[in-house]
């Protein structure tokens, strides 16, 4: 375990071994007076050839605490790396953090000439600064699934020769399989794991093995992350060599040190009825003083995000610029809504799954709100943690349905129901939004139903009534938890839904044409049913006959219209179709399962002569 670091021992030109001038100056040139704790305690293991194991809070500095290393060693090789050598590798979970490590990684090499120089070489009218040809550079190289293809990534490689990567897993493990790209023993020096747990969280195992097969094995290794699980360890045991691990925690109350989020960052909670469930929020924003410029709020699913990034604009009003973001967007679109969203001059909010919770340094965001709490405890400290970074104050609020209401909250009545009115009568203008909100109420019920402390948020304790008023639905869509329920599944809104008309002229043609189809089939089975009575006491064998034929010729027709009727369908349509169908199915079977192994147990706890079933160990 490393040494804890005083106040007195983190000054940047007090370290041992020292930095370079240009680096004290970069440090100097971003607001960093003095090191973090986690920055104190990891630059000079890094530096001395150490394998480390960083565990800090979120906000402490940790992208840094291995930039500087990596930059450091490269630039203190005895000779420049071969062309297509790599030196280092940084590898990150997701497409928005490697971005930001590598912006960060920008931002410190402008300071030093002969780097700045190779990566933003002057024009060609510019006069050009010389430096010998055995001078040493960090030339980084940025990879991002998605965005570019990796023959372009590849090209890009073999023309600039970088010695840095930052990539996420996938597209590394890419340009590695390539017999270009060179990590040899006698050039390679450092690999860097952000957010190791998370890695491991989102499937990257066999990619990470791969890699580190295609890697030397004498190397040095970091592993970074806010909070170090089983699953890390197991990456400790196959890629690092006796670690120095750093554990870098803040003091809570009585000077323990237990607390994973930063000392400034104000976690709190608000129970609140099912009805207020998002017209409450713009009672938070309206009530935290300074009003909050950039605002995060979490949600459970990715069809939620897409829903609400509609809706919750009408209950908040134009105060905002509302910003959605979620791992199925195509990567240019979460790139450029990231970018739109920490760009912001005016009030900003994005409305984000956990794809977000994790790793990116958002600078100063003020205020989280988790309207859906996360299944796992480890994300919600991480979804707390994007507000009170490096200092500054922040705000955390988590959601929950009460037991019972606060008296501070009462006065919302009303506005809970204008805000589902207005919610609504934009619903009604298009019914593709009335399609995406069924979708996104089912996805939220699966993410619900599937949370781990399921004897506190419970399925069967939901006011159904209240959500999907909440929600703006123009009715409760069809789902097995509903088999029982009594009240209205109107929600009391009266419609027309033959004449409720989608606003893509080309989507309402199709809804139309299967309308009428939908209609000639049921008059045809109205006829069939009326001939089939009238030949109710002709002789049993022609009746038989008869009737097998018109419903294999029924069957057959039918067939061939669902058939038709499906080719022209859009792609995007078949497969908003087939994901909803699919959760449905996953939450009628699980309630069919629970029913059946209710009434198994109520079954056998009547059987015998008056003694209990044995139900189990406690």
């Amino acid at each position: 375990m490393a040494p804890k670091s005083s106040s007195s021992s983190r000054v940047w030109d007090g370290l041992t071994p020292s930095l370079s001038e240009w680096t004290l100056d970069a440090v100097a040139s971003m607001g960093f007076t003095r090191m973090t704790p986690v920055q104190a305690s990891a630059i000079p293991l890094f530096m001395a050839h150490k394998d480390v194991v960083v565990e800090a809070v979120t906000g402490s500095g940790k992208t840094l605490s291995f930039l500087i290393p990596v930059v450091e060693k490269l630039l203190r090789l005895e000779e420049p790396l071969k062309k297509h050598h790599i030196g280092a590798i940084i590898i990150s979970p997701t497409r928005e953090l490697a971005s930001q490590i590598y912006k960060v990684l920008l931002s410190l090499l402008e300071f030093h000439p002969p780097s700045a120089a190779a990566i933003n070489p002057p024009e060609d009218d510019a006069p050009r600064p010389k430096f010998p040809s055995s001078t040493l550079k960090v030339i980084p190289q940025l990879l991002l699934g998605g965005s570019t293809s990796p023959a372009e990534d590849l090209s890009s490689f073999l023309k600039r020769s970088p010695n840095v990567i930052v990539s996420t897993p996938g597209r590394l493990l890419e340009l590695l399989s390539s017999p270009h790209v060179h990590c040899p023993q006698a050039s390679f020096e450092m690999l860097v794991l952000d957010e190791a747990d998370r890695l491991l969280d989102l499937g990257f195992k066999d990619d990470l093995q791969n890699i580190l097969r295609r890697l030397p094995k004498q190397r040095r290794t970091g592993l970074f992350s806010a909070s170090i699980s089983e699953a890390v360890d197991q990456i400790v045991r196959v890629g690092l060599r006796n670690p120095v691990k750093v554990a870098v925690k803040v003091k809570g109350a009585a000077g323990v040190e237990d607390k994973r989020t930063p000392a400034s960052l104000q976690m709190t909670y608000l129970t609140t009825p099912p009805a207020l469930k998002f017209s409450i929020l713009k009672y938070i924003l309206g009530s935290v003083e300074p009003t909050p410029q950039k605002t995060i709020l979490f949600v459970s699913t990715c069809s939620s995000v897409d829903y609400l990034s509609v809706i919750l604009p009408l209950v908040l009003g134009d105060d905002y610029l509302m910003v959605p973001l979620h791992g199925k967007h195509p990567a240019n679109v979460r790139q450029k809504n990231f970018t739109r969203f920490t760009t912001a001059t005016t009030p900003a909010i994005l409305l984000t799954t956990d794809v977000a919770s994790r790793g990116l340094d958002i600078p100063s965001v003020d205020l989280v709100v988790q309207i859906d709490p996360p299944s796992d405890p480890k994300t919600f400290i991480h979804r707390c943690g994007r507000a009170g970074r490096a200092g500054r104050r922040g705000l955390s609020i988590v959601l929950l349905h009460p037991g019972r209401e606060e008296d501070y909250v009462s006065f919302l009545d009303t506005d809970a129901a204008v805000a589902t009115e207005t919610m609504r009568k934009t619903i009604l203008r298009d019914r593709a939004l009335h399609d995406k909100g069924q979708k996104a109420f089912v996805s939220w019920l699966r993410s619900y139903s599937k949370h781990k402390a399921s004897s506190i948020f419970r399925v069967a304790d939901l006011d159904w009534e209240a959500l999907g008023k909440a929600w703006g639905l123009l009715k409760l869509p069809k789902m097995p938890e509903l088999r029982n329920f009594k009240g209205d599944r109107t929600l009391g809104v009266a419609i027309d839904w033959n004449s409720y008309a989608y606003k893509d002229k080309q989507q309402e043609k199709r809804r139309k044409e299967i309308v009428e189809e939908t209609a000639q089939g049921d008059g045809a089975q109205q006829e069939f049913s009326r001939k089939r009575r009238a030949t109710e006491n002709a002789p049993w064998s022609h009746n038989n006959e008869s009737r097998d034929k018109k419903l294999k010729r029924r069957e057959s027709k039918k067939a061939r219209k669902d058939k038709d009727r499906w080719e022209r369908l859009p792609e995007d349509e078949k497969q908003k179709i087939l994901e909803t169908e699919r959760m449905v199915e996953e939450i009628r079977v699980k309630n069919e399962e629970q029913w059946l192994l209710n009434r198994a147990t109520k079954t056998g706890a009547k059987d015998g002569n008056g003694d209990e079933e044995f139900e189990g160990f406690d």
